[in-house]
């Protein structure tokens, strides 16, 4: 049976009770990355990656429809990621609000995806995902933002991290599961350019002011291999 849940607006102020992490410096929980290009404002975004250059690993997951999402579907599209759960009372609303902000200036461009994984498929079955989607305002027909069914806790967990932020079971963490808010930009190719504290207004504006970069470049690519043919 379906949870009852508070409509997710009620629960933003929740978020308030850890502390602010771009204010205090704690550690958000993204992963020591290697960098492949210059810090150059001008430069395009660099590659990240735990072990340099690569592609996140493939993966084929059901979302709040029912629908297969997978690398595969999602080539040639620029698309944004985070880690969450549904009964979250923590970082998760805040987080949620922020990455919302980010889907209101592009829900309208096919070309861009954003991507919820849950790190507790035992409860966020896909009732539950499609009842979440729902709550935040983004279960309209042809969504692009997509909540994903991972298969269990251990390969959410490696997502997580293939995606350069953080997550595992703590009983001490509200909710039960301790995870970063850092969200994540992957190219049209599948190389993550970016991470951001999806906790920070600063740091989600930047990654609206940078998704328009990788989407020139996926359109260059496209522009070059049709003038290849």
């Amino acid at each position: 049976m379906l949870l009852k849940y508070l409509p997710l607006v009620g629960l933003l102020g929740l978020a308030s009770c850890g502390p602010d992490t771009a204010a205090s410096g704690a550690d958000t929980g993204v992963a020591d990355v290697h960098v492949d290009a210059p810090a150059d404002s001008t430069a395009a975004l660099p590659y990240l990656g735990t072990e340099g250059r690569k592609p996140v690993p493939a993966f084929s997951l059901p979302d709040q429809e029912g629908k297969v999402v997978s690398d595969k579907s999602l080539a040639g599209k620029v698309y944004v990621t985070d880690f969450f759960f549904a009964t979250c009372p923590g970082i998760c609303p805040k987080m949620q609000s922020e990455l919302l902000k980010v889907y209101k200036q592009y829900a309208q461009n096919p070309n861009v995806t954003f991507l919820s994984f849950t790190i507790d498929p035992e409860h966020d079955t896909q009732p539950v995902l499609a009842d979440y989607a729902r709550r935040l305002g983004v279960d309209a027909p042809n969504t692009t933002w997509r909540f994903l069914h991972t298969p269990d806790r251990s390969t959410a967990y490696k997502m997580a991290n293939d995606y350069l932020t953080a997550a595992q079971t703590d009983t001490k963490a509200p909710g039960g599961i301790a995870h970063s808010g850092a969200l994540a930009l992957v190219d049209d190719q599948g190389y993550v350019r970016g991470t951001y504290d999806g906790l920070n207004p600063r740091e989600t504006n930047r990654l609206i002011r940078e998704i328009p970069r990788l989407l020139a470049e996926a359109q260059a690519r496209k522009t070059a291999a049709t003038a290849a043919r």
